[in-house]
Order: structure tokens, then C-alpha cells, then sequence
């Protein structure tokens, strides 16, 4: 360790001085975010207002829906997540108590962090129906290898783990009406609905711009560089504010949609444009190949370089997704969606809150959960590169 440091924090005289200035910046800094969180910090306006940060005006004898449709989308990632095809010795691995730690470590304490916060029964109740709904996935995974389930295709399994939280969703939004939802509630529904429209899309354009046909490569390259060379703020305001110039009132869509399609349409244009480098990326071999094997064009590019150029360029798609998820704050400001920002800043307008300076304690909790969401994002994506060796050749 001593001879760790002194090669790479006092090799001579300006790394020790640079070393000494920046540790005790660092150690400063520290000391004053503890003290905010744990001392100084007036945390009671996070916690009278715990409800309407996490999902708005969402109606009270509805919030069981929200419950069950989060614990069937916990079960089914997690069923997801175990019912792979890896060997044994992966599984075993993968639940070690200090692998799980790792990997869902900040989740867990995130999780904890809200139900301390919430104070009642409810709140603890619901934290052990996650932890259950855990197990229960992660069981539910492990029977795919040991019985008839393993027969079933793909798509299938998929199908087994994803419906049960699709329908469970949109039971919740027929029951109750979209102006309810809110807080970080309608963050994560953006960025999750945004983020499965926009991937194919984005693969689509990217084909396009590479393709033969001459009307679709110019139709494709001109939609690119337009919505690439337009602020995502400004198309959020031309969908909130020039819409009902073309559109009449009685048929317009509610912000919601506006903001989904206007978070789509952008960052498709942009994944367009990583997809298309990690197609020319791929050698002209693999497509040659293919057609020495008389494969057609469509299955050259669909199982053989587009598989490979999505692989190649994991770590810029989710950068673009993390980007998109973040963004959607935007939509607070562009189109009075009641999302988490939104939320934040109005509740420190209440009359038991007005004039305090409770500003600091209500933005960093909401980066606290923005930060989380993008930690583990990126943290599933280094897994799934390391999974399939990307950039080891």
C-alpha cells in the first residue's frame, strides 16, 4: 500500500501537492455533505410530501394497482434474469449473497432509504412483498432449466414475464386517468415507453440511411439531421404550445403522449446515428460470407451484422437511454407534466414550508433518484458488455 502511494500519489513534489490539496477538498466536501444529510437537513418535507414525489395526485384506493404492477414487473425481471441459459457454475455464482450485494446493493438501500421515510406499516409491508416477489422470480427462473418450461422458446418466456406487468399497467391506467399520474411515477413510465419505442425505430432509420434504395436513404438521412439539429426543449415546446394550431382541441393528445412521442422521435435519431456506426464497424467479410452461403440480404443483415453492430455499440445506446431518462424533466417545464422536478419545486411552496430554504433538501432527493436510476443503468450495462465481451476480441 505505501509503495502504491508513493508511485502514484507523491512520485514528486507537484503530485504531492496535488494529492494533499485535492484530499483535503475531497475530505471538506465530505464533511459538509454529512453534515447536510445527517445534521443540518430538514428531511420532514420529504417526508410529509413522500407520496406525491413518488407518483403525484395518483388516487389513494388506487394505489394497490401501482403496487402489484410494480411487484410483477419485479418478478418478472427477475424471472428474466435467472431463466438464462448459462452453465451451473454462473448460477451459483451469480447467487452468492455478495454478488447479489453488488449488483442490486444501491437498489436495496434505496428501497430502504423510502421505506424509513414513509414511517408505517404500509410502507415495511410493501418492502417485504418486493423482497418476495425476488425470490419467488428468481425461483420461478431456475424452474425453466429443471423442467418442461425449458422447451419453450424465447420469445415465449419473454411473453410469461412481461404480460402479467403489461396488463397490471394498463389496468392501472384505465382506472385512473393519466392528469393523475405524477411525481417520479410518470418519469420512469416515459423513459421506459420512450426507450421501447425509440430502439426499433432508431434500428430502422439506421438500415435506412445504409440501404440501396435511393428515396429511402434521403428520406432517412434528411429525418436524422433534422431532429439532430433541433433542441429537444424547443420540439417540446412546438408539442405543447404549436400543436393546437394544426390539430383541433377536441382531439388533441393529453402532454403525456405529446412527451412520449416528441422523447421518441428524438432519440431515435440520435440511436440511428450509434447504430450506424456499429454496423460500419463490421467487416465486409461477414456480409460476404453470407452471401457465399447463399443467404439473402435480409438475413445477412439481421443475423449476421446487425446483431454484431448492437453488441459493438452497447455502451453509447444506453448512454443515449440514461440521457433520455434524465431529459425527462423536460417535459415539467415544456408541456406542466407533474413529474418529479416539477413536484420538488412546488412543494416547497407550501404554506408550512414557504420562505425556509428547503430548496436544497427537495432537489437532492430528486438527484438522489435520478442518480440511482442512471447508476444502475450503467452498471447493468458494463454486466452485460462483460457478459458478451464487448471490445475483447
Amino acid at each position: 500500500m505505501i509503495t502504491w502511494m508513493r508511485r502514484n500519489l507523491f512520485k514528486s513534489v507537484t503530485d504531492a501537492i496535488l494529492t494533499v490539496v485535492s484530499g483535503s477538498l475531497l475530505v471538506y466536501v465530505a464533511w459538509q455533505a454529512l453534515q447536510f444529510v445527517f445534521v443540518t437537513g430538514r428531511w420532514e418535507i420529504i417526508q410529509v410530501n413522500l407520496k406525491i414525489l413518488l407518483v403525484g395526485r395518483f388516487p389513494d384506493e388506487l394505489i394497490y394497482l401501482l403496487g402489484l404492477s410494480i411487484l410483477a414487473l419485479v418478478f418478472g425481471v427477475t424471472s428474466l434474469a435467472a431463466g438464462g441459459r448459462g452453465t451451473p457454475e454462473n448460477m451459483k455464482m451469480a447467487l452468492r449473497l455478495w454478488g447479489l450485494v453488488q449488483r442490486f446493493g444501491l437498489l436495496i438501500a434505496t428501497g430502504m432509504l423510502l421505506i424509513a421515510l414513509g414511517g408505517d406499516l404500509a410502507s415495511l409491508l410493501f418492502g417485504l412483498y418486493v423482497v418476495f416477489a425476488i425470490v419467488a422470480g428468481r425461483l420461478f427462473g431456475a424452474l425453466r432449466k429443471r423442467t418442461a418450461l425449458s422447451k419453450l422458446p424465447g420469445w415465449a418466456w419473454v411473453l410469461i414475464n412481461v404480460v402479467p406487468a403489461l396488463s397490471m399497467i394498463f389496468i392501472s391506467i384505465g382506472q385512473a386517468a393519466l392528469e393523475e399520474w405524477g411525481g417520479f411515477l410518470i418519469n420512469f413510465y416515459l423513459a421506459v415507453v420512450s426507450i421501447a419505442l425509440c430502439f426499433p425505430l432508431g434500428v430502422l432509420l439506421a438500415l435506412g440511411r445504409r440501404s440501396a434504395l435511393p428515396l429511402l436513404r434521403w428520406l432517412s438521412t434528411a429525418y436524422i439531421e433534422l431532429i439532430r439539429g433541433a433542441p429537444l426543449f424547443v420540439l417540446l415546446l412546438l408539442a405543447g404550445v404549436a400543436l393546437e394550431f394544426f390539430i383541433p382541441d377536441s382531439i388533441t393528445p393529453d402532454p403525456i403522449f405529446r412527451s412520449v412521442t416528441v422523447f421518441t422521435l428524438f432519440t431515435a435519431a440520435y440511436l440511428a446515428e450509434v447504430i450506424r456506426g456499429g454496423l460500419q464497424s463490421i467487416p465486409k467479410g461477414q456480409a460476404e460470407a453470407g452471401k457465399a452461403l447463399g443467404m439473402s440480404a435480409t438475413k445477412i443483415t439481421f443475423l449476421i451484422t446487425l446483431p454484431q453492430a448492437l453488441r459493438n455499440v452497447i455502451p453509447a445506446q444506453i448512454g443515449q437511454f440514461i440521457s433520455l431518462f434524465k431529459d425527462t424533466t423536460l417535459a415539467g417545464v415544456a408541456l406542466s407534466v407533474f413529474e418529479l422536478l416539477n413536484v420538488g419545486s412546488a412543494i416547497t411552496k407550501q404554506e408550512d414550508f414557504l420562505g425556509q430554504g428547503l430548496v436544497y433538501e427537495s432537489l437532492a432527493f430528486v438527484g438522489l433518484l435520478f442518480w440511482v436510476g442512471s447508476y444502475v443503468m450503467s452498471r447493468e450495462s458494463q454486466r452485460i458488455e462483460k457478459k458478451l465481451g464487448v471490445g475483447i476480441r
